[in-house]
C-alpha cells in the first residue's frame, strides 16, 4: 500500500524536514536566522599571541570591523596615547572599530619588558582593554606578518612608537598616521566615522 504525502500526519518535525528540504539552494543564512560572517580578508588571515596569556588569537575574528593598528611600547613620549586609545576604542566599538596593540621595542629600547609586564602596565597605569598582542618587531625583514602587508598596503613603515595604521572593513584599504597624530586628532576621527560608515 501506498501512502502519499498528503495522506502523512505532518508532526513539526516532519514539518522542519520538510520546509528545510524545500528551501532553495539559493536561501541565505539570514533566510535561517543564521548571522554571516564577513569574509576573511587575506590581511586578516593571520595568528598572533594574546599579550596577557599568549593564547594563539585568529585576526580573522576581526573581520568586517575598522582597525587602528598601533605599535606601542610603555616608556615612549607618546605613551600616554593608550589613553586616548583606549578612548576610542570604548567610544566606537559598538559600531565596529577596533584597536589592536602591537608592543614593540624596535624604537629605542622602549619596550624592554616581557608579556607580563607590559600588559599589568598597560591595565594598571591606563586600564586598556582593547586587544593587544605578544611583543614583535614591526619594521625591515624582521616584521610580523600583519606589519610586513599593512607596509606594503600603506607603502609607509614605522617611524616610531605609536605609529597608526587604519583599516577598512574591507581590509584592503590602509592609511598610515604619524606617531605625532593623537588619538583624538580631528582628522583621524573623522576618517574612523567615514570607514565606519561604509560597508565593506
Amino acid at each position: 500500500m501506498h501512502t502519499s504525502i498528503a495522506h502523512l500526519r505532518l508532526t513539526p518535525a516532519l514539518a522542519l524536514t520538510l520546509g528545510l528540504a524545500g528551501m532553495s539552494s539559493q536561501a541565505s543564512a539570514a533566510d535561517l536566522g543564521v548571522t554571516a560572517q564577513p569574509a576573511c580578508p587575506p590581511l586578516l588571515n593571520k595568528t598572533f599571541p594574546r599579550l596577557q596569556d599568549e593564547k594563539p588569537q585568529p585576526l580573522c575574528q576581526y573581520a568586517g570591523k575598522v582597525l587602528l593598528v598601533v605599535n606601542t611600547a610603555s616608556y615612549c613620549g607618546f605613551t600616554s596615547q593608550y589613553q586616548g586609545l583606549e578612548a576610542l576604542h570604548a567610544k566606537y566599538k559598538d559600531r565596529g572599530l577596533v584597536v589592536l596593540g602591537f608592543p614593540s621595542n624596535d624604537f629605542g629600547n622602549q619596550e624592554p619588558g616581557n608579556a607580563k609586564q607590559i600588559a599589568e602596565f598597560c591595565q594598571n597605569t591606563f586600564g586598556v582593554k582593547f586587544p593587544m598582542f605578544t611583543k614583535s618587531t614591526v619594521r625591515g625583514e624582521g616584521a610580523n606578518p600583519l606589519y610586513a602587508e599593512l607596509i606594503r598596503l600603506s607603502g609607509t613603515s614605522p617611524k616610531w612608537n605609536f605609529y597608526k595604521y587604519l583599516v577598512s572593513r574591507d581590509g584592503r584599504t590602509v592609511t598610515a598616521y604619524s606617531s605625532m597624530t593623537a588619538p583624538d586628532d580631528g582628522d583621524l576621527v573623522q576618517d574612523i566615522e567615514k570607514r565606519l560608515a561604509a560597508r565593506p
